[in-house]
């Protein structure tokens, strides 16, 4: 019993020495058209199979990846390597945004379903983006900035989205024409809420 006492005491010790002030702050300021996006901000699981314009899908692809007025992307990259891949599955053939020459280059025609659409939600929705990248530490975060990104868009625009990690990553690389150094990060499904 006294080994119990000393090893609650040993894990409560140290909360103890980090207890400090508690500073109570001000409520966020949701006012700004911003604000309102993240406070709105959610993951669905619900999509209708109705198409996504191309005007929307050339906007959500420039806001997850795209070259803004300054030159530079639309997400922060650590440094500068803007080594993020966004391919995306629209319209029965996958497809690779090309973001300076404001494109899509066909990679295929083939189905793929079967290795991204391994929950229900998937198989409705009409637009799927795959992340990839070839830096283990940094990519992963570009993904993530960008998913962030195509999350404000589509809240702005009444799009339901949500990123997936359960995909067939191996597979993928390969329907995706990855180099060997090249991994899929995980998947981000878009589309009009379900009525």
């Amino acid at each position: 019993m006294r080994g119990l006492g000393l090893l609650l005491f040993s894990l409560i010790l140290p909360l103890e020495c980090f207890a400090g002030e508690v500073k109570k702050l001000p409520q966020p300021d949701k006012s700004s058209e911003l604000m309102q996006l993240i406070d709105n901000r959610q993951s669905a699981r619900s999509y209708s199979s109705k198409d996504i314009s191309e005007q929307t899908l050339s906007d959500l692809l420039w806001a997850s990846f795209g070259i803004n007025k300054k030159g530079t992307r639309t997400i922060p990259t650590a440094k500068n390597e803007q080594n993020l891949k966004v391919f995306v599955v629209y319209q029965n053939s996958i497809w690779a945004y090309d973001a300076a020459a404001n494109s899509l280059i066909k990679v295929s025609d083939e189905e793929i379903s079967r290795y991204i659409a391994k929950q229900d939600f998937v198989k409705n929705a009409p637009v799927n983006l795959i992340y990839a990248g070839s830096d283990q530490i940094n990519s992963p975060f570009h993904a993530g900035a960008a998913a962030q990104n195509v999350y404000l868009y589509a809240t702005s625009k009444g799009l339901n989205t949500i990123v997936r990690g359960y995909i067939d990553k191996d597979e993928l690389k390969d329907k995706l024409r990855l180099n060997r150094d090249e991994f899929v990060i995980m998947n981000q499904v878009i589309g009009y809420p379900e009525s």
